[in-house]
């Protein structure tokens, strides 16, 4: 029988042992969005896979990509950092960024994944010989191993290529696609799905780090067939040029519509207090905080699971705290199991 969530809203706090432990985890998205989640589960003690997009094509991951014809690897080097046992001077060294001369704008870990795969022959393979280095007993997988582009389609009849000109274009998109149209999923990604107690989406851009992993070909079955809960973990705000104006609604929605994802079992939201000041902060950068009004208990839908689960940066803004998310995803999980047994 398929776990299904509590009929009303979960709403947790942090505090005690995460009941994550003990199972086993899997997350998808982008390497920037989605390692706090990585590093609190694994901090619980579940074994966590990461299914993570290759269809980044600005910045240090561009360039390589263009050069050395291989696979992005910039949100693949934040899931090892984020998943690392080893030396915590070895994840700052991958994420060391030069500042100047011809490595301008590279990081230490981009390239050495880069050097890897010419050494290995194969991006996998690096990946999981760099998982040796970085003392990472997690799995990391690309979603797919071919070279994609990221095509947006918008209402105006115009098409978008590429995932820096999608983010920044600040069109509505109404449909996705890979070119060129990728293989159907790997049975390892298919396995990791099959075996789950719990399938986390995000956090992470909504378009260029959660929808391509679901445009690969095989995706959406699988997620939709999965035994575990998939649950969506809500970004804390919107994102200029993608998600402008967006309600938690509209995530959902465009999971739906664009991503081609039928099946959500939840979507866990923050409601901690925010003060004036940071929401201020957050409307002069164009962007706006994702919210629920009290008391809600589903969104098209879909169960809300609400919890507080932010921590404010030193400059004033607010990211994912990963041990209060990971609370909040073990009581999630654990309502799953019991739906399961009963």
């Amino acid at each position: 029988m398929r776990p299904r969530l509590p009929d009303e809203p979960l709403t947790t706090s942090a505090g005690g042992a995460s009941p994550v432990a003990r199972h086993q985890v899997v997350v998808l998205g982008g390497g920037t969005g989605i390692s706090a989640a990585l590093r609190g589960i694994k901090e619980s003690g579940a074994e966590v896979t990461a299914i993570v997009t290759v269809a980044d094509d600005g910045g240090s991951s561009g360039r390589l990509r263009k050069d050395y014809h291989m696979l992005p690897p910039g949100d693949i080097r934040n899931c090892l950092v984020a998943l690392s046992d080893g030396d915590p001077l070895l994840g700052e060294l991958f994420n060391y960024r030069f500042e100047d001369s011809i490595l301008k704008g590279h990081s230490f870990g981009n390239l050495f994944l880069a050097v890897l795969t010419r050494l290995t022959g194969d991006f996998r393979t690096a990946v999981d010989r760099a998982r040796g280095l970085l003392g990472v007993s997690n799995r990391v997988i690309p979603s797919t191993s071919t070279r994609v582009v990221l095509v947006a389609s918008h209402p105006d009849g115009t098409r978008s290529t590429g995932e820096q000109c999608i983010s920044r274009g600040g069109k509505p998109i109404i449909g996705m696609e890979l070119k060129p149209e990728p293989p159907c999923i790997s049975d390892e990604i298919k396995g990791v799905i099959d075996d789950a107690d719990l399938i986390v989406l995000g956090p992470g851009s909504l378009f260029t780090s959660l929808v391509p992993n679901l445009l690969v070909p095989g995706m959406t079955e699988a997620l939709t067939a999965a035994r575990a809960p998939v649950v969506l973990v809500a970004n804390l705000a919107t994102q200029p040029g993608e998600t402008d104006g967006f309600l938690l609604a509209d995530h959902v929605r465009a999971l739906r519509e664009v991503g081609g994802l039928e099946r959500i079992d939840g979507v866990v939201v923050n409601v901690a207090h925010v003060s004036d000041e940071v929401r201020a902060r957050y409307q002069e950068s164009g962007a706006s905080l994702i919210a629920i009004e009290a008391g809600t208990d589903a969104v098209e839908g879909v169960p809300v699971v609400a919890a507080d689960l932010v921590r404010l940066t030193e400059d004033g803004f607010l990211r994912h705290d990963a041990s209060r998310l990971a609370e909040t995803l073990g009581g999630l999980l654990e309502a799953g199991v019991e739906a399961d047994r009963g």
